[in-house]
This record gives structure tokens, sequence and C-alpha cells, in this order.
């Protein structure tokens, strides 16, 4: 039984103001192809398959369509979990229609948590594989509030509850295991491991501060034969283990991810025993980052010109002068070539803010534990009360991230 792994689509998503549907559908058709030259029996997104939880209807278009041309391909089986990016109700709405074509989609937590269990079977209806789907498990699923507790009271609930969860989807998948016979039981799940990478500006980092929601690996992984994650955008092992992965995110989600070789994971089962291998997906929009003086920026783009490049650039102009035509000129430097500037920043103008909001700053253009930080120093806050007051702000930050707008 052959697998591929994959995560963190965020179809719809925009790069600053860049549709990028053309992206998403070059990466869509490439799966297909993949699938059918690999003999793929089963297909695991592992979270976060939209980019907002009210999707457009071109996003929407893409992942119905996929679905549908999956059905024509080698692959039996595609189970798909909720990501915090996803609305559960949105996912979960068409679940039924879905399942007549072996697509198993659980959008939340179940009230039964056997049903997050999914028996998957061959073409000769043999259980093939036993997948344990677990949502991105969000704080009011599976944690009680308490009178007067502490950050770290709510962060160690939290954490115990996530535990507790994957503890007993695996101790129940492993009895039924032994019922029908020596196959994977595979987990999934979507979620921040604890000494997990991330980049800068990716999203994740921002939204968890410090230690909060950060899950132990093996407590997640036990009596799993390969444990399928999703949430961070860099592929890698966890802690070591080649058997606990992030496949990150097919494409490079901002800036930060530009140069990043991009996976999605072949796992090849003999039994219950793996054989992992990643695959690199082709990039089809080249991102490039500059940062440096003004003279060494214009030398790079003149290169990008010269070998035809039609990439997007987002530039840093470390200079200590104050440029007041730099847009027009870089503008007009990429004007007859493929390429466009998304966003071009002075390091000299912004370190001129020192800490206060100029002409050239706009909240959008900044990110929002910046601005709150910012606010501690406005108001001269002591040290000993940022770690709490920066807890408090994270947890607010991860309530927004998570809500399901669809949810009446």
């Amino acid at each position: 039984m052959k697998l591929i792994h994959t995560s963190d689509w965020h179809l719809g998503r925009l790069l600053y103001t860049k549709k990028r549907y053309d992206e998403f559908e070059a990466f869509l058709n490439w799966l297909v192809d993949l699938i059918n030259s690999e003999k793929i029996d089963i297909l695991l997104i592992a979270g976060d398959v939209f980019d907002t939880s009210t999707p457009s209807n071109k996003a929407q278009e893409l992942y119905y369509s996929f679905l549908g041309k999956i059905t024509q391909t080698t692959c039996r089986h595609v189970v798909v979990i909720g990501g915090n990016h996803d609305s559960p109700t949105f996912l979960d709405a068409p679940k039924m229609i879905l399942n007549v074509l072996n697509v198993h989609v659980i959008g939340a937590v179940t009230e039964n948590i056997q049903e997050e269990i999914i028996i998957l079977n061959d073409e000769q209806g043999k259980v093939e594989a036993i997948v344990c789907a677990v949502p991105f498990l969000r704080d009011q699923d599976i944690r009680k509030v308490g009178q007067a507790e502490s950050i770290e009271d709510k962060n160690e609930k939290l954490l115990q509850g996530i535990s507790a969860h994957y503890r007993e989807i695996s101790g129940r998948a492993n009895q039924l295991k032994d019922e029908v016979g020596n196959v994977p039981v595979v987990g999934m799940g979507h979620l921040f491991t604890r000494n997990a990478k991330t980049t800068d500006g990716d999203g994740v980092r921002e939204l968890y501060i410090g230690t909060l929601a950060h899950v132990d690996e093996q407590t997640i992984s036990e009596g799993f034969d390969y444990m399928a994650l999703g949430h961070l955008h860099l592929a890698q092992s966890v802690e070591g283990s080649e058997k606990v992965r992030y496949s990150g995110s097919p494409l490079p989600m901002g800036f930060s991810e530009a140069g990043q070789e991009k996976k999605v994971i072949i796992v090849d089962f003999d039994q219950n025993t793996p054989t992992i291998r990643e695959h690199t997906v082709p990039c089809t929009q080249e991102l490039k980052k500059f940062t440096g003086d003004i003279d060494s920026i214009r030398n790079q783009i003149i290169g990008l010109i010269q070998s035809d490049s039609d990439a997007w650039l987002e530039i840093e102009i470390t200079s200590d002068e104050i440029l007041t035509d730099l847009t027009s000129v870089l503008d007009e430097l990429v004007k007859e070539s493929g390429m466009e500037i998304l966003r071009m920043k002075s390091r000299a103008i912004t370190e001129k803010a020192l800490g206060r909001m100029n002409i050239t700053e706009t909240l959008e253009t900044l990110d929002p534990s910046v601005v709150f930080s910012r606010c501690l120093d406005a108001y001269e806050i002591e040290e000993e009360e940022r770690s709490e007051l920066i807890s408090t702000y994270s947890e607010v930050v991860i309530s927004m991230h998570t809500s399901d707008s669809n949810n009446n």
C-alpha cells in the first residue's frame, strides 16, 4: 500500500494583492499526474485546504475539481482533515456526498472519537489501512474552562487535552488492528510540535508565541506506523523521527519561503513497515527577496532581467539615506521585463520611525505582534508584566484564527 501525504494548500491565498490561482491549479494538476505515475493508493491532506473559512468560488472550484479528477486515478481513498484556517462546518457539509467517492472528510472533532478512525479497504475489499484522522483541535473542543486560571494552567490543560485525544484514538485503532490483521495504523494531525522548525513571516511563529500549544511529539505519535502532520510550512521530520513528518506547504506562502524546496511525502508500506521518501514539487512562480543597498539591488535585478526571469520581487533597501524616488526608479527598471515588485521597504525609513507610525508605514505592512510590542513600549509596560500580556495576546490571536465563521 502506497500513500501520499500533503498539507497546507491554502487555496485562495493572496501574496500581497496578487492572486495565485494559476499556481494552485498547476500544483493540483501535477499532483494528479504524480498519483498516477507512482500508483498511489491513498492521499492524505493534513489540514488547511483553504486559506480562509470563507473560500472564494474559484478556490472551491479548484478543490472539488481536483477531487473529481482523483476518481479517475489509481488512488482509491482520500482522507481530509480540517486545519486552523479551514471552516469545520464548510469542510464537513458535503462529506456524505464525498464519501460515495471514497473521500473521507473530518473537518472538526467528533462527539464520538470512533468516527475519526477510518478503515480503508483495498480493491478486494480487504482492510489495507487504518487512518486516525484527527483535525485541528480547538481550545473549546478539548479544554474545560476553570475559574481564576493562569495562562500556564490553560496551556497545560490544552496540552493534556491534545495528548489524551491522541492516546485514546491510537489505543482504539490498535485494538481494531488486532481484529482485522497486521495493517498500517496511520495518524493525521494539524498542530505545532515542540522544537519544530518555522520560517520567519510564515504566519505560524507569530500565532504561537513562546511555548503555547507546542505538543511533545512522543505524546501524539505512539502507536502509529506513520504520522502525517500539517500546520508548518517547512517539510521536516519531527524530533529526529523519520515516521513523524510535516509535508509542508506545496507553494511558498510568502517571500520568507522563497527558495525553499517544497515537498510531498510518499510512504510505501510493506505490511506495517514504512519506506519514506520526499518528492519535490515543481515551482511555477519564482519569488525573489533582495536585501541590500540600492546599487546591490539594482545589479541583482539587472541580472534577473538578463536571464528573462518573470519573478515576483520583495525588496528591502538597507542604505542609510532615504530615497524618495526609490519606488519609481526600480519600477522603471523592471517595466519592460516579466517581473513585478510586490513589496518594497526601506530600513532607514523603518528605523527613523523608532516605534511610531509614519507616512510610509501602515498597519498592513506591519506584523500584528510588532504592533502589540510597540503598544507595550508606548505604555512603558514593565518587563515582568510583559510575559503575561504577550501570552494573553497570543491566546486572543489563536482564538481569532481558529474560530469558525460558518458556525452558528
